[in-house]
């Protein structure tokens, strides 16, 4: 494999290591880098294996504070988003799948920015967790994009710091176990995107350290604003604007 490739691949995986402990948010940019290596919807069954590792690491490090009820109001309709989001898989062609997931990173990113300057209650309502559950099992399916949604809403339940880092964890543990046999029955999974997963290791182990260090030292602020700009770049990239 060609060493740029390689890289993408590490890259990869120190962002996704870097974001499962710390904020969190960042799956909008682990899977255009990953489609630097793997362009298409095989992108999906790279990215999970990684996924899993960190999500074990993180759910034994975070095993208090977890608020189980917040869980259980979101898992239901994501259950049935990640089912809708896998038939989506299903009936769209890679070139396809390559602009609809532009055309998602930058709907999320609107989406944040709409809700940091509309001040309401609405992820209070009961009816948000059935929202908020379905629209991000889809868009975990299709985009990985579930991660703004998800710590929108969470952080909407006024938890504490610990609470909100351990249910995050403990969500998108239980959400990537889901995911495993929705990817497995499109036939996405291969030993080719298994070996392309064991590249993303070193900077996986590389990213969790240090995302574990600058949890308590970042300025959460200053970091959303620099994953939307390149999650911006890199959904227009997808898009075919570069």
């Amino acid at each position: 494999m060609d060493a740029y490739l390689i890289w993408a691949l590490i890259g990869a995986g120190f962002i996704t290591g870097f974001s499962k402990f710390s904020v969190g948010g960042m799956g909008l940019l682990i899977l255009p880098v990953i489609m630097i290596a793997v362009p298409g919807p095989e992108a999906l069954a790279v990215i999970v294996p990684m996924y899993l590792i960190t999500d074990l690491i993180a759910v034994s490090t975070y095993r208090s504070h977890i608020q189980w009820n917040v869980i259980m109001r979101l898992l239901p309709a994501g259950v049935v988003g990640g089912l809708f989001g896998g038939w989506i898989l299903s009936a769209i062609n890679p070139d396809d799948f390559t602009v609809m997931l532009g055309g998602v990173i930058l709907g999320i990113i609107g989406l944040g920015f709409w809700l940091d300057y509309q001040k309401s209650n609405l992820m209070r309502h009961p009816w948000a967790a059935y929202a908020t559950g379905g629209v991000s099992g889809t868009f975990s399916i299709i985009a990985n994009a579930a991660g703004p949604l998800i710590g929108l809403y969470l952080v909407e339940q006024e938890l504490e710091k610990r609470a909100y880092i351990s249910t995050r964890a403990w969500l998108f543990f239980i959400v990537n176990l889901l995911k495993v046999p929705v990817l497995f029955s499109l036939g996405l999974f291969n030993s080719d995107t298994l070996i392309m997963s064991s590249y993303c290791i070193p900077g996986l182990l590389v990213g969790s350290i240090v995302g574990y260090w600058v949890f308590n030292q970042i300025n959460l602020k200053q970091l959303k604003w620099v994953i939307r700009a390149l999650a911006s770049i890199a959904a227009v990239k997808l898009l075919g604007f570069s």
